[in-house]
């Protein structure tokens, strides 16, 4: 079972059935509630005002856009980050970096590098060999930009870490266009929003063991 987001109209599932939903998140827009009542509005509070009984399953960063999957009741929700925990969750993004990142096109590459939490600087993570998290992000380039320096990269974590694309991506020389948290001014200026978007979720279906596909292209 394949979708494809409907840019249109963001509070429209591109998937919907009775275990689970499936959401494309604007960038700007927080996943969960935060703290304070500036706060609040979220895609997980427009989601329940129309779905009350949705369950968040995993989160995105505010700035990144893209596909977010949720569970219909408390069991589902269960057996989703059953899933999630298991890795038998894809997810797929793509990003613009700076830099042209020399890697042969349509080849895969693979960043391991731990990742901590950097204390001084919460919520900001850090490469930390010593007492960081195993992680893992899978990459190929898929276009370069002469004009401006930049690459067109797709990017599958294999590790759930939080900022983690954006964390390795920089630790390797090429920070993500507009990362208000780890590129440097000129680099986080040359785009208005973060270039990361989440742009495939698939994982067979915890109910009917059909392959659910959700797709979203890229806003930029």
């Amino acid at each position: 079972m394949k979708a494809v987001a409907d840019m249109t109209d963001s509070l429209s599932p591109i998937h919907a059935d009775a275990a689970l939903l499936v959401f494309d998140k604007p960038s700007g827009l927080l996943a969960v509630p935060g703290r304070g009542a500036d706060k609040q509005d979220c895609l997980s509070a427009r989601v329940q005002a129309r779905y009350p009984e949705a369950q968040i399953v995993h989160r995105l960063d505010m700035a990144t856009s893209g596909l977010m999957l949720f569970a219909r009741g408390a069991e589902m929700q269960r057996q989703l980050s059953m899933l999630f925990a298991a890795r038998a969750v894809h997810k797929r993004y793509v990003a613009i970096v700076a830099g042209r990142l020399d890697a042969p096109v349509e080849t895969w590459g693979e960043i391991d590098l731990p990742i901590a939490l950097d204390w001084p600087k919460r919520p900001l993570r850090i490469i930390d060999r010593e007492h960081g998290k195993p992680s893992v992000t899978r990459y190929r380039v898929l276009a370069y930009d002469e004009a401006v320096q930049t690459t067109r990269v797709e990017l599958e974590p294999a590790t759930g870490r939080s900022h983690q694309l954006r964390v390795h991506m920089q630790a390797i020389g090429h920070p993500i266009l507009g990362d208000a948290f780890y590129a440097p001014e000129a680099v986080r200026a040359m785009a208005d929003r973060l270039l990361l978007h989440a742009c495939l979720l698939k994982l067979n279906h915890p109910v009917t063991g059909e392959e659910v596909s959700c797709e979203s292209r890229p806003p930029f």
